[in-house]
C-alpha cells in the first residue's frame, strides 16, 4: 500500500489533518506520476508533540543504543537503495546510473560517515572540577532540497540521531517520494516512535509553521539563500539555533602550470554533473587569459559529449533540470549571458536538438564572461559553464573572492605547494585541489551568504548538541 497521502508522525503513517494534494512531476516527461498529501500548521503541531513527548526518553539513550540504532537505519537503507534511487530519478530527473551510484550512494555514505563519527565522539569531558557535557539541542526541524534529495536529508537526520535529538522532517514537496521511502526505512529500522517525523508540504506553509514553532529548538535548513533568510526571520521570535547551507558560485582557478585539457575536461563535467543542480558546482572557471581560448575549445568539445536524454537509459549522461521554474529561471539567464556580450561557445537557449517536451537544458558554455556579468554573479543552478580569464594568480584570488557566496572552491596546479597557498586565501567552506574526491568525512558549510554551520561526520554531530558546563563536579 502507497503511503504517498500519508504523513509520518509518532511511529505511524498518519493522515493529514485537512484533505490537500499535489501532483509531483516527472521532469523528463513533463507529466504527474505521483500525488502527495500536503501539511498544515496542524500536522506540525501534531508531529512537534510526538517529537517533543520522545525526547524525554530519546535523549537520555546511551552513545551505544543510538550506534545500535544508526547500524539498524544502514541496514534498512541498503536493503531499500534500489527503490530510493528509482525514486530519486522519477522525482527530480536523475540519469539512473547517476541516481544510483552517486544520488542513493551518497545517503548511504553520510550515515556511514555519522555512524564512524559517532563511535569515536566524546560527549563529556573532565576539566579540573568541571564536568563539560554534550547533549542534544531537543527538538530539530529539518528542511531538505530536491538537487541532492537523500544525501540532505540523511546528513540532518543522522546526525540528529547521534546527539540524542528528536525531529520533523520537511522534504522538498518537489522531490517527496525518496522521502516517503526514507521514511519507510526509518520505520523498518525500528526507530522509537515520535524520534522521526516527517510531513510534506511547501516552505510558506509548513515550513514557516516549523520555524515559528516555539516546540522546536533548532531549524536546519539546506536549500536558496532567498529561503533560508525566510527561514531564520521566522526562527528569530523564539531565538532558536538556525543552520544553514544555502547558495552557492563556486570559483575553478585553473593554473598556468595545470593539465589545461585534464583540468578544463573535469572542471565541465562536474559543472555539469547533475544537470548542474549542484550548490558546490564548480560553475566559474578562471584560466589565465593566454589559456583562455584553449580552454573554452576544450569545454566546448567536452559539452558537445555529453549525453543528454532519457533518465531511464543507463547511458544518459545529463537528464532534465527539476522543473518549468527552474528550465525557464535557466533560460532568461542564459539569454543574458548573450546579451551581455559574452562568447556563446557551445550550447545555449532551448532544448537540444529533437527534443520537444522535458526540461532539458542545453549544455553551454560561455568564454570571455566578466566578473559584473550576471552570469558570474548568479547561482544559475543549470549546466552552464562561464569561462573567465585572468593576468596573475593575485587577480584570480580577487575575482574568486568577489561572490557573495562562499560554499566551495576548485584549484588546479601541478605546484602542490603553489596550490596550497592560493586554498588558504579563497574565502570558502570547502576548497578543492586537483579535483580530490568528495569525502563524506569533511565538513561541508560555506562562508558569506552561504549559510552557517557545517554538516557530515562529526562536524554534524556537533551542530545538534547543547554545551553544559556542572561547576563544582568534582574530579573523575
Amino acid at each position: 500500500m502507497s503511503n504517498n497521502l500519508k504523513f509520518y508522525i509518532d511511529g505511524a503513517w498518519v493522515e493529514p489533518a485537512a484533505p490537500r494534494t499535489l501532483d509531483v512531476i516527472n521532469p523528463a516527461s513533463e507529466e504527474a506520476f505521483a500525488t502527495i498529501a500536503l501539511g498544515s500548521a496542524a500536522d506540525v503541531d501534531r508531529a512537534v508533540d510526538a517529537a517533543r513527548t520522545a525526547f524525554a526518553t530519546f535523549c537520555q539513550t546511551s552513545k551505544e543504543e543510538r550506534i545500535a540504532l544508526l547500524k539498524r537505519v544502514i541496514r534498512a537503507y541498503v536493503a531499500r537503495i534500489d527503490d530510493i534511487a528509482k525514486a530519486i530519478s522519477m522525482e527530480m530527473g536523475a540519469p539512473i546510473t547517476m541516481a544510483r551510484n552517486s544520488q542513493a550512494a551518497a545517503g548511504l555514505a553520510q550515515l556511514q560517515s555519522t555512524l564512524k563519527g559517532l563511535e569515536s565522539y566524546e560527549f563529556e569531558e573532565q576539566r579540573g572540577a568541571m564536568r563539560i557535557v554534550y547533549e542534544g539541542i531537543g527538538v530539530a526541524g529539518l528542511i531538505t532540497p530536491w538537487n541532492w534529495p537523500l544525501n540532505q536529508i540523511t546528513c540532518k537526520v543522522g546526525p540528529a540521531l547521534a546527539a540524542g535529538c528528536t525531529m520533523v522532517l520537511k522534504p522538498s514537496e518537489i522531490a517527496p517520494i525518496s522521502a516517503i521511502v526514507f521514511s519507510e526505512v526509518m520505520h523498518a529500522a525500528g526507530v522509537p516512535a515520535g524520534v522521526y517525523n516527517m510531513v510534506h508540504g511547501d516552505g510558506p506553509t509548513v515550513g514557516e509553521a516549523m520555524s515559528k514553532h516555539p516546540g522546536i529548538d533548532m531549524m536546519s535548513f539546506t536549500g536558496s539563500t532567498r529561503a533560508g533568510v525566510l527561514v531564520a526571520k521566522a526562527a528569530a521570535d523564539t531565538v532558536k539555533r538556525v543552520t544553514q547551507e544555502l547558495g552557492g558560485k563556486s570559483p575553478n582557478i585553473i593554473l598556468d602550470d595545470a593539465d589545461l585539457a585534464s583540468a578544463v575536461t573535469k572542471g565541465a563535467q562536474s559543472c555539469f554533473n547533475n544537470s548542474g543542480q549542484s550548490c558546490n558546482a564548480p560553475t566559474r572557471m578562471l584560466v589565465p587569459r593566454k589559456l583562455h581560448d584553449e580552454a573554452m575549445a576544450i569545454a566546448k568539445a567536452t559539452a558537445e559529449r555529453q549525453i543528454v536524454g532519457d533518465p531511464s537509459v543507463e547511458a544518459t549522461m545529463i537528464g532534465p533540470v527539476v522543473s518549468d521554474i527552474q528550465f525557464e529561471k535557466i533560460q532568461k539567464l542564459i539569454e543574458s549571458g548573450i546579451r551581455e556580450g559574452a562568447t556563446l561557445a557551445a550550447g545555449g537557449l532551448g532544448r537540444p536538438e529533437g527534443m520537444n517536451r522535458g526540461y532539458f537544458v542545453r549544455p553551454t558554455v560561455f568564454g570571455d564572461v566578466t566578473p559584473d556579468m550576471t552570469i558570474a554573479r548568479e547561482e544559475i543552478f543549470g549546466p552552464v559553464l562561464s569561462i573567465m580569464p585572468y593576468d596573475s594568480d593575485d587577480q584570480a584570488i580577487g575575482i574568486a573572492n568577489d561572490t557573495v557566496y562562499g560554499l566551495a572552491a576548485y584549484i588546479s596546479s601541478s605546484d602542490l605547494e603553489r596550490a596550497r597557498r592560493i586554498a588558504r586565501q579563497v574565502r570558502a567552506g570547502q576548497v578543492r585541489l586537483n579535483y580530490a574526491p568528495s569525502d563524506a568525512f569533511a565538513p561541508f558549510g560555506g562562508y558569506k551568504q552561504s549559510g552557517n554551520g557545517r554538516e557530515c561526520a562529526e562536524w554534524g554531530i556537533h551542530d545538534f548538541l547543547e554545551v553544559k558546563a556542572i561547576m563544582g563536579y568534582g574530579a573523575d
